[in-house]
């Protein structure tokens, strides 16, 4: 298999993941501009990579019920790419008809789980797995499209799939130093990483080395964890 793949031991490095289909793919970027990316079947492997702080792009600190108040936040700036009903426990339940049943019952019908949040409840849990409060301190949670909304001064930017809306994305990665992101974009073929997969590392490595705003943060889950999404 012929991948572009780049690592570094260096302390200095910001570090970014996000979920694929068979694992995770971590892009990182250092403070002096050097760059490259990973992956691995197992999330714990990519975070014991040498790093400053670190972002993923998944829920860390979980309600029992309900919806995240950093969620609906973010929802509000940046809309349904934001997944709602992520919750402890999802990942418990026999399919997504039963989940909803349950949740449907307990908090009222609509609020159950979209189709692509029930498809993560296994790295939403494998996250959960390995998060403690300790932890958390260098390694926290980031929203994709609510980065790329903050480096465009606030703007949506076109979606996602479009062509249009891809390269603003890789337009925001380069001026932010992710210059190689359109040559790993080739390198990743075979690999089963997708192209928006990661685009949204280097996004999230972008909010490990920049971020300074966060929204919610006033809850805390059952175990200890803040309920926020770092941009």
């Amino acid at each position: 298999m012929n991948v572009a793949v780049c690592r570094s031991n260096d302390m200095s490095n910001y570090l970014g993941i996000d979920g694929f289909r068979f694992g995770w793919v971590a892009a990182w970027i250092d403070d002096n501009g050097d760059h490259g990316f990973d992956y691995s079947p197992a999330l714990a492997r990519l975070l014991a990579m040498p790093h400053k702080r670190a972002m993923i792009d998944m829920p860390i600190g979980l309600k029992i019920d309900g919806y995240r108040i950093c969620d609906l936040r973010a929802r509000e700036r940046v809309g349904a790419a934001v997944f709602l009903g992520a919750r402890r426990g999802l990942w418990t339940f026999v399919d997504m008809t039963a989940a909803n049943d349950h949740y449907w019952r307990r908090e009222g019908r609509g609020r159950g789980v979209s189709r692509q949040l029930w498809n993560i409840r296994d790295k939403i849990k494998e996250v959960d797995d390995i998060m403690t409060p300790e932890r958390q301190a260098g390694v926290g949670e980031a929203h994709p499209e609510l980065i790329f909304w903050n480096l465009a001064r606030q703007r949506l930017l076109e979606r996602k799939t479009s062509v249009a809306g891809r390269e603003q994305r890789l337009a925001l990665l380069v001026e932010q130093g992710f210059v190689n992101i359109r040559k790993w974009l080739g390198h990743r073929h075979g690999t089963g990483i997708g192209r928006d997969d990661l685009i949204d590392a280097c996004a999230c490595a972008i909010a490990a080395r920049n971020s300074a705003g966060r929204l919610g943060g006033g809850e805390v889950d059952p175990r200890g964890l803040r309920m926020e999404i770092n941009y």
